[in-house]
C-alpha cells in the first residue's frame, strides 16, 4: 500500500514568488504611462537633442555641428532679450503670486462654512480653466474695440490704458499670469495648513498671541516647504512662458515680437523660418539655463534649511 505525499513549497519561497508576481502586476499597471512618456516625451526629447547638434543648408546639406548651435544660442541677441525678458518677469510675478496665494489661504484657513468652500472654489476657477481659453477672455477684456474696460472708460469719459500695448504689455501679462496661477498656489498652501495640529494655535492663544502673530509666526515658518515647492514650481513655469503671449499676440499690435520670450523665439524659428536644428538648440539652451537657475535656487534653500525660519 502507497502514500501520496504532497509537498509544499516553503513560506520563503512562496513570498518570494509573492512578490514577484506583485511586481509584474505594477508593471502591467504603469506600462500605459511608460507608453505615453516614452512616446511622447522622452522620444521627442531625444530627436530634438539630435537635431541641435547638427546644421542643414542648402548647399551644404545636412553637417554635424556639435555645440556650435548651443554657442550661437547663448551669443544670439534675441535669445537674451527673451531670456532677459522671462527672468525680470519671473522676479516680479513669482512673489506676487506667492503673496496673493498666501494670503487668500490665511484667510480661508480661518473662515469655515459654505462661505469657506465657495471662496476656495472661486479663487481655484481660473486656474481649472484651460490657459488658452483664459487668455481669450483675458483678450476680451483687455480689447480697445469692445472689452469692458473700454466700455467703461467711455461712459465715464476717460481714456483707458491698452494692457497690451508696447509700454504696458508686462503688467497686462503680470495681471493675466498672477490670477491664473495663484488659485492653484492657494490650494497647496491650504492643504499645508490644514495639516498642521490645532493644539499649536490653542497653545499659542492661551500664552497671548493674537491672530496676526498666529499666522505670521506660527502658520507661514509651519508651511515653508510648501512655499519653497510653488517657488520652484513658478521659476519652471515662468522661465518658459509662452501660451499667454502667443495666443494675445494678434491683439497686442505688435508688441509680442518673434523673440518676445525664448519659447515663442524658438516656435517662430521651427514653423515659420524651419530652422529646426537651431530652434531645437535654443530650446535645450533655456532647459540648461531652468536648470541651473532651480539647482542653485535648491542648493540655496537647503543650505538656509528655509527661506521663512
Amino acid at each position: 500500500m502507497t502514500m501520496a505525499v504532497t509537498l509544499e513549497a516553503p513560506p520563503v519561497v512562496s513570498a518570494v514568488r509573492t512578490k514577484r508576481r506583485h511586481k509584474k502586476t505594477g508593471w502591467l499597471f504603469i506600462l500605459p504611462f511608460l507608453i505615453v512618456f516614452v512616446a511622447f516625451l522622452l522620444a521627442p526629447l531625444l530627436y530634438a537633442g539630435y537635431l541641435s547638434l547638427y546644421t542643414k543648408g542648402l548647399a551644404t546639406g545636412t553637417t554635424f555641428a556639435g555645440f556650435d548651435n548651443y554657442t550661437r544660442a547663448f551669443g544670439d541677441p534675441s535669445f537674451r532679450k527673451g531670456l532677459w525678458f522671462v527672468l525680470k518677469f519671473s522676479a516680479v510675478v513669482i512673489p506676487l503670486q506667492i503673496v496673493v496665494a498666501l494670503v487668500a489661504a490665511l484667510v480661508l484657513d480661518e473662515v469655515t462654512g459654505r462661505l469657506a468652500r465657495f471662496s476656495r472654489l472661486v479663487i481655484f476657477l481660473p486656474y481649472a480653466i484651460p490657459v488658452v481659453l483664459g487668455a481669450l477672455m483675458w483678450g476680451f477684456l483687455y480689447s480697445p474695440s469692445f472689452g469692458p474696460i473700454e466700455q467703461i472708460a467711455t461712459a465715464f469719459d476717460v481714456r483707458a490704458p491698452f494692457l497690451l500695448s508696447q509700454g504696458n504689455i508686462f503688467y497686462g501679462l503680470l495681471n493675466v499670469v498672477t490670477w491664473q496661477w495663484s488659485g492653484y498656489y492657494m490650494i497647496i498652501i491650504y492643504a499645508a495648513l490644514r495639516g498642521i495640529d490645532s493644539s499649536i494655535y490653542e497653545a499659542a492663544r492661551i500664552d497671548g498671541a493674537s491672530a496676526r502673530q498666529i499666522a505670521f509666526r506660527i502658520k507661514v515658518p509651519m508651511v515653508s516647504s510648501a512655499l519653497v515647492l510653488i517657488l520652484i514650481f513658478s521659476l519652471i513655469g515662468t522661465l518658459q512662458f509662452f501660451t499667454e503671449p502667443q495666443i494675445l499676440g494678434p491683439i497686442a499690435n505688435g508688441s509680442v515680437t518673434p523673440d518676445f520670450t525664448p519659447n515663442i523665439y524658438a516656435y517662430y524659428l521651427a514653423f515659420r523660418y524651419a530652422q529646426f536644428n537651431y530652434a531645437s538648440a535654443i530650446s535645450f539652451s533655456l532647459g540648461f539655463v531652468v536648470f541651473l537657475v532651480v539647482a542653485i535656487f535648491m542648493v540655496a534653500t537647503r543650505k538656509r534649511g528655509s527661506l521663512f525660519t
